[in-house]
């Protein structure tokens, strides 16, 4: 077998980051999709599953998760020392004594099989990498995301053994310590895909361009994310002296941007985990090409569908679409229901429609020649006066403007009630059910006392959206006939 191929059958302890609240529902997804049970960690935001290292194609096609890391060593009840510098001796001794053969072979497998994929592609990625950066007009999630990244990468700025500049490393602690918040995505070199893998073992896992005498070395950088106020020292410190006994100890090259392995150290109070990564580019960004200004994480989407549980041939709209992260998730996800989008915006639309135009285009190159569409209509319309007949719809799923980027608090006043209004006319009475994603909760909760006799509210999961707590109601319709509408079309 190829030496990547060694892994194969090793168990392998695999750490994701999902969206904050939706831990159950990634935990549900890998049990039924994989067979494995998840611990949730304490650290909230993050999921721990075991498997076997040749189901990774599989891992990497799980729908909840943002990034996904191979764990070299978890500490339940890591007791740091109360002086900083015999603190961070203590990390510096741990890489000396870690278990770190299995999981970069698990890392060398991985990379064998992006760099297939990447073959298949024939370059593909590049132009399409380059497409998200020019049709970003908006952010995604909102600026606080973009913003965290660039305060984040100072902390890994100093993973290497320069010495840490005096700029205000507190700042990324507050970024590190954000509830479960994934790693920012860096989108890097296709470096990784001609590598010598393993623990300076000499072999190669690529086409290293280097003779065949040497190795070539591996560049590599250090990511700390820390929450908890008993610690003394910052993530900015901990990835510095981490990262500089990594060097000792493999002897490879730091590099802060163009690196082939990034190790994560992540500290939440006494719990410490060492991973190595194991996707360059958050999975969320999965569906979409054309972002607009709150253009909502592919993986929270999935979330929100999964907690209405659609059933063949429901009928599942996303009145309020944007970018139709949404629709577009479900229609990929659940095709034998018929997912209906619309928006009152008409930029919206457009860039919704030319995401759908993209994923058709994606799923056409794919080996398969026949590429059935998707089931999956985008209309402009009014919120408040759906061109849908009354009782017609089983699911409603959207992301309410929450009055920041979009409308106004003020607006939401009116028009909450209005939707909450309309959403109930058109939802199936008695099994019909809507997950709705808001951070304005005040207005919401006044609106939803308003409509209490046509929806009822079951759970709440609470979310972080760029840094913002937010809320995804699930609320069920009951039997209560909605006042008809006058006909207007």
């Amino acid at each position: 077998p190829a030496p990547a191929e060694e892994g194969a059958e090793l168990a392998v302890v695999i750490g994701a980051t999902v969206p904050t609240g939706f831990e159950l529902t990634a935990a549900e997804e890998v049990q039924e999709k994989l067979g494995s049970a998840s611990r949730i960690s304490r650290d909230r935001g993050k999921i721990y599953f075991e498997v076997p290292a040749r189901s990774l194609p599989q891992v990497h096609r799980l729908r909840s998760v943002d990034n996904l890391f191979v764990v070299v060593q978890e500490f339940k009840d890591y007791q740091f020392k109360e002086n900083k510098e015999d603190a961070l001796k203590d990390l510096e001794d741990l890489v000396k004594k870690l278990p770190w053969t299995d999981p970069l072979k698990v890392w060398k497998l991985n990379n064998s099989l992006k760099k297939k994929k990447t073959k298949r592609k024939k370059h593909n990625v590049q132009s399409t990498a380059s497409k998200e950066k020019l049709n970003d007009d908006g952010e995604e999630e909102g600026t606080d995301q973009k913003d965290a990244s660039k305060e984040e990468d100072c902390a890994q700025h100093n993973a290497g053994v320069e010495p840490t500049s005096s700029q205000d490393t507190e700042k990324t602690q507050g970024v590190a310590s954000r509830n479960g918040e994934e790693e920012e995505e860096n989108e890097q070199s296709d470096a990784k895909d001609e590598l010598q893998a393993g623990s300076g073992s000499g072999t190669k896992a690529g086409d290293g361009k280097t003779s065949e005498g040497e190795a070539k070395v591996l560049k590599f950088r250090v990511t700390c994310n820390r929450a908890g106020d008993k610690h003394s020292f910052t993530s900015n410190e901990a990835a510095r002296d981490f990262g500089g006994a990594v060097q000792e100890h493999f002897q490879w090259k730091a590099d802060m941007t163009n690196f082939d392995v990034e190790v994560l150290l992540n500290i939440h109070n006494n719990e410490v985990v060492v991973g190595i990564a194991l996707t360059e580019e958050s999975l969320h960004r999965r569906n979409i090409t054309h972002f607009g200004p709150t253009t909502l994480r592919s993986t929270l989407a999935y979330g929100m569908l999964r907690l209405c549980d659609p059933q063949p041939t429901d009928i599942i709209v996303d009145p309020m679409c944007g970018t139709g992260a949404i629709p577009i998730e479900g229609a990929t996800e659940w095709p034998s229901c018929y997912h209906i989008a619309g928006d009152n915006n008409p930029q919206a639309v457009k860039r919704a429609a030319n995401n759908i135009c993209s994923l058709l285009k994606k799923n056409e190159n794919k080996e398969s020649s026949t590429s059935p569409g998707i089931p999956l209509d985008i209309i402009q319309w009014d919120i408040c006066n759906l061109p849908l007949r009354t009782g017609s719809v089983d699911i409603i799923v959207t992301d309410m403007p929450f009055g920041k980027r979009i409308g106004s608090k003020k607006k939401n006043w009116d028009l909450y009630p209005a939707c909450l209004m309309e959403m109930g006319r058109i939802c199936t009475p008695g099994t019909g059910r809507a997950a709705l994603l808001t951070q304005d909760k005040k207005c919401f909760a006044k609106a939803l006392s308003r409509m209490g006799h046509i929806w009822r509210k079951g759970q709440t999961v609470w979310v972080n959206v760029g840094g913002l707590h937010a809320a995804v109601y699930l609320l069920k319709r009951t039997w209560e006939r909605a006042e008809e509408k006058r006909s207007f079309w």
